[in-house]
């Protein structure tokens, strides 16, 4: 009978440690969650309230509004969005290659990836130049 109650008190002691894992993260997101709270309702007592026909204008970028509300945006601000996403993600995958090129036994294999990897990016940034994307005007 003690080997039961060994046991019983193991597997009680590993469920405690099991939720208090997670005892330990609800009360930082709760902790988390009445700060921001907390935060929000100090700004509004003690921010002033004073509306005002100018205040309560509509505006964008500090410029009164003129004409009509929509507006023509070019395809190639996105477009150039787009590829900076594209090699800004590029970079954050070279960083972690070079580190695993650098591990025994993983040289020729990584190698090859990265070039199968660099080469899909090469073929995106031949595509768009030729089809005329990164022309500006």
């Amino acid at each position: 009978m003690p080997e039961a109650t060994t046991v019983r008190t193991t597997s009680v002691q590993l469920a405690a440690d099991y939720f208090h894992g997670y005892a330990v993260v609800g009360l930082l997101a709760a902790i988390g969650v009445i700060f921001v709270a907390v935060a929000f309702g100090a700004g509004r007592l003690l921010r002033p309230v004073v509306p005002t026909p100018e205040k309560l204008l509509t505006y964008e970028c500090g410029v009164d509004p003129v004409g009509e509300g929509w507006a023509h945006t070019q395809v190639r601000y996105y477009v150039y969005a787009f590829l900076y996403v594209i090699f800004a993600v590029d970079s954050i995958f070279l960083f972690p290659w070079a580190t695993v090129f650098a591990a025994p036994g993983f040289g020729a294999t990584t190698l090859v990836e990265m070039f199968i990897f660099l080469g899909f990016l090469a073929v995106g940034l031949l595509y768009a130049w030729k089809k005329g994307v990164l022309e500006w005007t």
